[in-house]
């Protein structure tokens, strides 16, 4: 394992040590006691950004909407006036659910959520 993709800790409170670099000096610190651990060779900061998913893979994609409700729901984009919807706890309990739709309008097939 190597020292760019590992957390280390401070071994005298178990907190996570920072990375730092101080005139030329690289080291690990701790923000909680006075512990330092000086690295003796220079260390790259590469970052690493995902790919994020679509909103379709995280609802299910198209076979989420196979066995759904429609409702009188006008169509933003074509102006169709149903829509089918589905709805979905996306943030915490104690907010009101996510209403999904999709046009009724197969030409259409517009999405949008309220």
């Amino acid at each position: 394992m190597s020292i760019e993709t590992s957390l280390h800790f401070c071994p005298r409170c178990s907190n996570i040590l920072t990375f730092s670099k101080v005139s030329q000096q690289v080291r690990y610190t701790c923000n909680s006691c006075p512990y330092i651990f000086n690295l003796n060779r220079d260390i790259s900061m590469n970052r690493t950004y995902f790919k994020l998913k679509g909103i379709d893979a995280l609802l299910g994609g198209e076979k989420a909407w196979e066995n759904v409700d429609s409702t009188d729901e006008r169509c933003p984009s074509c102006s169709h006036p149903r829509a089918y919807f589905m709805q979905l706890q996306t943030r915490s309990a104690d907010e009101p659910m996510t209403t999904f739709y999709k046009c009724c309008n197969h030409e259409c097939g517009h999405r949008w959520r309220t």
